[in-house]
């Protein structure tokens, strides 16, 4: 296959390219054809002490000092230079990831938005004063928490990278990331932009290879200071146990099961165009994603033909050549669907669309799964209560509001949730009652715009991405007593 781009796997550590010690690598597959089309560096914990080690050099003795401003002007400048890099960055992730084109320009949209946006708070990081009386002075700053590890998903490298390292850096930290095995090309590319638009060395630094040993190596590491995961609930589990040992603070943003509710004076249009779009971006592979339909029983039948309809429609194919909806990221990760669509079967659970892997023409050999709707999902079931994390859909009927919303937070989990509906008391007591870190009316955006708050209840994790809330995962506070009598 000829690339239109460059593909280098290769990691980032101190402002150069580099492979892993052991020049053990893996290899990078097309997820449209299982072709394979680049390698990328197999690290472990001798690549992920050298870029913790040298990060630290460089936390200590240069951007620690660099005035807020000067740090403000430098994220600035990235996003600058990732927008002139708009159609290689969008490329790569197309190709590696397998989203349509679009998608993943959208991603190097909202990458630009994360550095502007933290750009300009970097010198807005305020402390408090603290009135104590003649004779004392009392006040708060919020220093830099120093290096900060981040592991970082497949399924959004891009826009989940930016969301991290954008407030980390612009707090006065560094960044060691260790990116997902699945998924690497776009984000190593992000951090050789970063550093071309003047970020110093070591400020950021790329390490590749398999989440149980170059994550692990990362997450257990005495040289960190704090930890942000983004992953599934078993590895965030584990991720946090590790870090325990060595008392690091973590973040967590971790699974959800995210539920439209839908009432019966709901608008029906724009519902049933959000719910199927939602469930085919990126091929249902966002955490955030509303796998989940509560639905009055009174237009039950209506909204499940018509997301039917919507579903059945999609029209899949290669990333890079903008269809509806793409492959799934790996073999791994569509085998893992498909046994989740048996279990839905297995409940007795209606499949109404989809439920197989694709076999249209010319797209055998890529991950490729059917957008997949279940109707009369069952209490308690598998589709009901576990995060699948692909493009599968199911509804369940309610009968009054309490049950509906007992149904909601019937889960483990509380990431996001929607609620349609005109009854302004209604839609109150529900955005008061619902479990979950974002609540939307009317409408659904996975995870949100930039500015929004992003984290979860319950076992989605805790601490919080995204807006000036997240300046204070990467932030600790020092109180200063002065006595001046």
């Amino acid at each position: 296959m000829n690339n239109k781009f460059k593909l280098d796997g290769r990691m980032f550590i101190n402002g150069e390219r580099v492979q892993a010690f052991s020049n053990e690598e893996i290899d990078v597959i097309d997820p449209s054809t299982g072709e394979k089309v680049a390698t990328t560096p197999a690290g472990d914990a001798p690549d992920v002490d050298a870029a913790v080690q040298n990060s630290l050099h460089a936390y200590k003795n240069e951007w620690r000092k660099v005035k807020p401003l000067d740090r403000a002007n430098i994220l600035f400048n990235i996003a600058k230079k990732v927008d002139e890099n708009r159609e290689e960055l969008a490329y790569i992730e197309s190709l590696d990831v397998g989203k349509p084109y679009r998608q993943a320009l959208q991603d190097v949209d909202s990458t630009i938005g994360y550095f502007q946006f933290y750009a300009g708070l970097a010198d807005k990081v305020f402390g408090t004063s603290i009135p104590l009386g003649v004779g004392t002075v009392d006040y708060t700053v919020r220093e830099p928490i120093g290096v900060s590890a981040q592991i970082v998903p497949w399924n959004y490298p891009l826009q989940l990278s930016s969301r991290g390292f954008a407030p980390a850096l612009a707090a006065g930290n560094v960044v060691v990331a260790k990116v997902a095995e699945d998924a690497s090309l776009s984000i190593l590319r992000l951090a050789e932009i970063a550093y071309e638009a003047g970020l110093p060395k070591g400020v950021l630094n790329i390490v590749t290879g398999y989440g149980a040993v170059a994550g692990n190596a990362l997450s257990e590491h005495p040289d960190i200071h704090h930890l942000t995961f983004t992953g599934s609930l078993p590895t965030g589990v584990q991720v946090m146990k590790t870090a325990a040992n060595q008392v690091t603070p973590v973040n967590l943003e971790l699974g959800g099961k995210s539920p439209i509710i839908i009432f019966d004076d709901a608008d029906i249009d724009s519902v049933v165009n959000t719910a199927a779009s939602v469930i085919t971006q990126n091929a249902g592979q966002t955490c955030s994603a509303a796998s989940r339909i509560i639905v009055d029983r009174r237009v039950q039948d209506e909204v499940v033909s018509r997301i039917a309809e919507k579903m059945g429609a999609v029209q899949l194919g290669r990333g890079l050549d903008n269809p509806d909806m793409g492959p799934v990221v790996s073999e791994r990760q569509m085998n893992g669907i498909l046994k989740a669509i048996e279990k839905g079967e297995e409940s007795k659970a209606q499949v109404v669309v989809g439920g197989k892997r694709s076999e249209q023409a010319g797209l055998e050999n890529g991950y490729f799964i059917e957008p997949t709707l279940f109707n009369n999902m069952k209490a308690g079931s598998f589709i009901e209560q576990e995060e699948i994390f692909g493009p599968v859909l199911g509804v369940m009927p309610f009968d009054d509001p309490e049950e509906a919303l007992e149904m909601a937070n019937g889960t483990k989990y509380g990431l996001v949730a929607s609620v349609w509906g005109n009854n302004l008391k209604l839609i109150h007591h529900f955005t008061n009652e619902i479990e979950a870190g974002q609540v939307f009316v009317n409408g659904y955006g996975a995870g949100g715009g930039v500015a929004l708050p992003f984290g979860g209840y319950k076992k989605s994790g805790f601490g919080r991405e995204k807006g000036v809330e997240a300046l204070q995962n990467y932030t600790t506070v020092k109180n200063i007593w002065i006595n001046y009598l």
